[in-house]
């Protein structure tokens, strides 16, 4: 008899699902699904949105839209299309925790820190010293 595993089907145009469990392993596959799909967004992902800026004297400030070229407007879209790449990957509960948040970058770092912990947090369960929560 073969044996049945809790892990969803292994897809190339699916995210991986993230409902809570085994972050490591869900946060490697949405990486590299993400890469894979989309370099530009994933650059997004580690970067943050891209913002059109215009000089304004001495100082450089935020474009408003009626200044926006269609380039600014394609560049602006990737972090939408981040944003739909992470959320179509997220359980409902996880979803509506981030659901807000408008930055992929975020709302990554969000994941990251919610289920790895802080970069302290992190050396700790490396150097073995953690302690139980």
């Amino acid at each position: 008899m073969a044996s049945t595993s809790n892990y969803e089907s292994q897809s190339t145009t699916k995210p991986p699902f993230f409902n809570g469990d085994n972050y490591p392993y869900w946060k490697n596959r949405m990486r590299l699904f993400i890469k894979s799909t989309y370099y530009m967004v994933w650059d997004v992902v580690e970067e943050g949105p891209f913002i059109p800026m215009k000089r304004d004297g001495e100082r450089l400030v935020p474009k408003v839209k009626v200044e926006m070229t269609d380039d600014d407007r394609r560049r602006i879209q990737v972090n939408d299309k981040a944003l739909h790449v992470i959320f179509c990957a997220l359980g409902p509960d996880i979803y509506s925790k981030v659901s807000s948040i408008e930055s992929a970058k975020e709302v990554w770092d969000t994941l990251e820190t919610t289920y790895e912990g802080t970069s302290d947090v992190k050396e700790t369960k490396i150097g073995g010293t953690q302690s139980k929560l």
